[in-house]
């Protein structure tokens, strides 16, 4: 069915058949742009991320090359993502605030991973931050949602690269950054303690919220957000100047 819409549209320009091709795959919009509202902690309207990604699902249609042999949802996947994305960061929801303090963070974890490697605890990170056990579980709770979206924008800046994806992108100069991306991503997520392994395969591959990873591993939700940000802080590292 699709493939002749790609036909009518791409080769005989009939405008019917992208109205069509759109209708067909906003059901993709919609999981993409679900998926960033739970990320984004509902300080955005559902609606206006759907918006958003159907703005980045038109442009995907316009661009898509039908002739080649690769899966069109994988491609729109990460031109609605993007679209989303920019959009959300023009709106400087985040309080200058919030970025400082992540950036804090990211910070103590860089210089205590050279330290402790794999041994590294939350007990050292409390202790560099000069912050209580206690304090630092409320730090991490008010700037888990940046964390995600700090990674999001760097890889979508950089490489339009999705972390769930196992694509890449399209055009031949940009392959070379993709691919050492994914390599080091790849990396980095096997090197991980094995919880924050589990926390990030949950996330980003199994696309759970925190409430279910939370129940899988019998641990709290704010235990589940404090080990997805050291874990994410640890792939922003390590990607250093690739990046």
């Amino acid at each position: 069915m699709t493939e002749q819409l790609w036909i009518n549209y791409k080769e005989h320009h009939i405008k019917e058949a992208k109205d069509e091709l759109i209708i067909h795959y906003v059901a993709l919009v919609k999981i993409i742009a679900g998926r960033l509202y739970t990320s984004y902690n509902a300080h955005v309207e559902f609606d206006d991320l759907l918006g958003y990604g159907i703005i980045g699902l038109i442009d995907a249609i316009e661009k898509f090359d039908h002739k080649k042999q690769i899966k069109f949802e994988t491609y729109a996947n990460i031109r609605i993502r993007g679209a989303i994305i920019d959009q959300i960061r023009h709106m400087d929801w985040i309080p200058r605030s919030t970025r400082q303090k992540y950036k804090k963070v990211e910070e103590a974890i860089s210089k205590l991973q050279k330290q402790y490697g794999s041994e590294m605890t939350d007990e050292h990170i409390a202790a560099e931050l000069e912050l209580s056990l206690e304090e630092y579980s409320k730090l991490i709770g008010e700037v888990t949602t940046y964390s995600i979206v700090s990674l999001e924008e760097k890889l979508e800046d950089n490489t339009n690269f999705d972390i769930a994806s196992s694509s890449i992108e399209f055009q031949p100069e940009e392959n070379y950054t993709t691919k050492e991306v994914k390599r080091i991503l790849a990396e980095t997520i096997e090197n991980l303690p094995e919880k924050e392994k589990k926390v990030m395969q949950l996330y980003y591959y199994s696309e759970l919220t925190y409430k279910e990873i939370a129940d899988i591993l019998s641990i709290s939700e704010s235990r589940v957000s404090q080990i997805h940000t050291k874990a994410i802080a640890k792939l922003k590292i390590s990607l250093g100047n690739i990046v």
